[in-house]
């Protein structure tokens, strides 16, 4: 990987792009809540079934997708992949998250003037950007390979996982640092179930996940918006 790439990765990757990754669990704090992660162990065997059962066989295969879209200039394939994106989350707080988060990456990528105006007009030709669709145009715009993009990816959103527990558990500095860690495996596996999984063998299916979304957009007491 060249290095120009590698640091534009980082870059992307980075929990201080502004964007407002930080402000999200994604589910998590209602696990907290109800006790379904409670130490180190529980948060590890969370953050695995996340992974496997919906980000690499969902969110993760359609980054892929989009990516190799906005290298190919496909219009078409570009809408179809963000309209299942967006039809596909199943709760108020999960679409309202990717539609922030893709929307501020998106202006981020015009205002950085980062991509050509054949990717911007693909951007811009959609009603709303969700964050794949986003990161997908300005990872193309960088030059950042499709595989490393996944990789990157997943370990953002690990680590935002991970620093979740260490705020939330709590999980001390070090317990947090041990199990993203012990992550690498799994995430690399993910990556590459990710890039294998045709059309048709997608899924987000996860109903446990979706309920516990549900719950969290009521919780009382909260830190994160999803």
């Amino acid at each position: 990987m060249q290095s120009s790439a590698l640091l534009h990765l980082l870059q992307l990757a980075s929990p201080s792009l502004p964007i407002g990754a930080y402000s999200y669990s994604q589910g998590l704090e209602a696990g907290i809540e109800n006790g379904t992660v409670s130490n180190e162990a529980s948060a590890r065997f969370w953050i695995i079934e996340h992974l496997h059962q919906v980000v690499a066989q969902f969110e993760a295969p359609i980054l892929w997708r989009l990516q190799h879209a906005f290298a190919a200039r496909d219009g078409a394939a570009v809408s179809h992949w963000t309209a299942c994106f967006i039809a596909a989350r199943d709760t108020a707080e999960f679409r309202a998250e990717t539609i922030q988060m893709g929307y501020s990456l998106g202006k981020l990528v015009a205002d950085l003037k980062i991509a050509d105006s054949a990717s911007l007009a693909l951007l811009h030709s959609l009603d709303e950007i969700p964050l794949p669709t986003a990161l997908a145009c300005a990872a193309d715009a960088l030059a950042i390979a499709p595989e490393a993009l996944l990789l990157g990816s997943l370990f953002s959103w690990a680590e935002n996982q991970v620093l979740v527990c260490v705020k939330s558990v709590p999980l001390g500095q070090v317990a947090g640092q041990r199990l993203l860690l012990s992550l690498r495996g799994e995430l690399e596996q993910a990556a590459r179930t990710s890039q294998l999984l045709a059309d048709e063998d997608l899924s987000n299916w996860a109903p446990g996940l979706s309920l516990l979304s549900m719950q969290h957009e009521v919780q009382y007491s909260r830190l994160y918006r999803s």
